[in-house]
């Protein structure tokens, strides 16, 4: 079987190293991967060296010539379907690109954002499956009228070979952000935006600091809002509390060296550094938004409180502060249910199982190698 792979994303964020660990796990079950991505894109560099890299210019919703790039790849690449993962005009290009074809096309929807309804019931029939990475999208897509039958669901993974406990990097994460020795530390690592909610960490952190004279907080990322939270540090003064430290690429290393890892999104498909944060046997506090739910179980793996509820969520972060040994009880379990539902190797069966369902469907045998 080969697989034609699309992807605009140009930073290896969440769903571009879905595409690496998706089209590496299925190289070793012998699947022919094809990645067709930005001439500039990390994940470039990234992937493995048998999967076949193609750059093409993307350059969004109105590049109408990519619908003829796109097409000139797939015909020279013959694949036996193509797998888009990402919108930014390729969810659109691409799918017109393959139907001119007559090559099955499978679209993973990785956001739990709306639509309007006539667009999507004008857009996804067009496709032959579409997977959601969580429930939470799926059930946003029945919502808009996506026929139940055509959407699978297949969640997103973490590589639980390189998120691991390691307590040992905890006087290296004391010593790069000048942190004092009894730092209660609390992370967060996200895109700089509103509804990723680093200004309802900082509003709880105000709240707490004369409890947890000692509790430290790092915000990984970079984004629109940079400026804005660093006026809102000054006005809030949390100058020595809290920390914009931008987006770094040593997170896996960083990630075991927290207490606990803040994730107070008010929209979210699944959330990638949640699942990476359980990896490392880390505990999550945050809103239960989206995907979020299935990423963290409530009051196992962290603690949830309902969205936009600052009350709660400054309770819920007070009570893993006040309580190592609960952080270190729902750090093991986010571990061990990484480990059985979000494993590399889950997620890629996921994909390789609607791949079959939909050439079984058409009709067709695999153009290449059997799989």
């Amino acid at each position: 079987m080969k697989v034609l792979h699309i992807e605009a994303g140009r930073h290896l964020y969440g769903g571009a190293q879905q595409v690496v660990y998706l089209t590496q796990a299925l190289q070793q079950k012998g699947i022919e991967n094809v990645l067709v991505c930005p001439p500039n894109s990390e994940m470039i560099a990234a992937v493995d060296k048998q999967v076949a890299v193609v750059p093409v210019k993307m350059a969004g919703d109105l590049d109408v010539m990519q619908c003829l790039r796109l097409r000139r790849v797939i015909a020279h690449h013959q694949p036996d379907c193509v797998h888009i993962h990402s919108r930014r005009g390729v969810d659109t290009w691409g799918l017109l690109a393959a139907k001119s074809l007559n090559v099955p096309v499978i679209l993973s929807r990785r956001v739990d954002n709306t639509e309007p309804r006539w667009w999507s019931k004008l857009k996804y029939p067009a496709y032959d499956k579409v997977i959601a990475i969580s429930e939470g999208i799926r059930q946003v897509l029945l919502s808009q009228g996506v026929a139940p039958e055509q959407v699978k669901l297949v969640h997103s993974a973490v590589d639980t070979q390189r998120f691991t406990p390691n307590k040992a990097e905890r006087q290296w994460l004391l010593d790069e952000f000048e942190l004092p020795q009894n730092a209660l530390v609390v992370a967060n690592f996200a895109q700089l935006i509103e509804r990723k909610g680093q200004d309802v960490i900082m509003r709880a952190a105000k709240q707490l600091i004369a409890e947890h004279p000692n509790l430290r907080v790092l915000l990984f990322g970079r984004g629109p809002k940079q400026q804005q939270y660093q006026a809102r540090i000054d006005e809030l003064g949390l100058q020595r509390i809290v920390q914009l430290v931008g987006f770094r690429q040593d997170v896996a290393r960083i990630l075991p060296a927290v207490d606990i890892v803040a994730h107070p999104a008010s929209m979210e498909g699944l959330g990638v550094a949640l699942l990476q944060s359980s990896a490392s046997g880390v505990p999550v506090v945050g809103f239960a938004a989206g995907g979020i739910p299935e990423a963290v179980a409530h009051n196992e793996t962290g603690l949830l409180a309902p969205v936009g509820n600052q009350v709660q969520f400054t309770q819920d972060l007070n009570r893993l502060l006040q309580d190592p040994i609960l952080r270190e009880q729902m750090g093991r379990k986010g571990r061990a249910k990484m480990c059985s539902e979000f494993a590399i190797e889950v997620m890629a069966e996921g994909n390789l199982s609607v791949y079959r369902s939909v050439l079984t469907e058409l009709g067709r045998a695999p153009l290449t190698r059997a799989c």
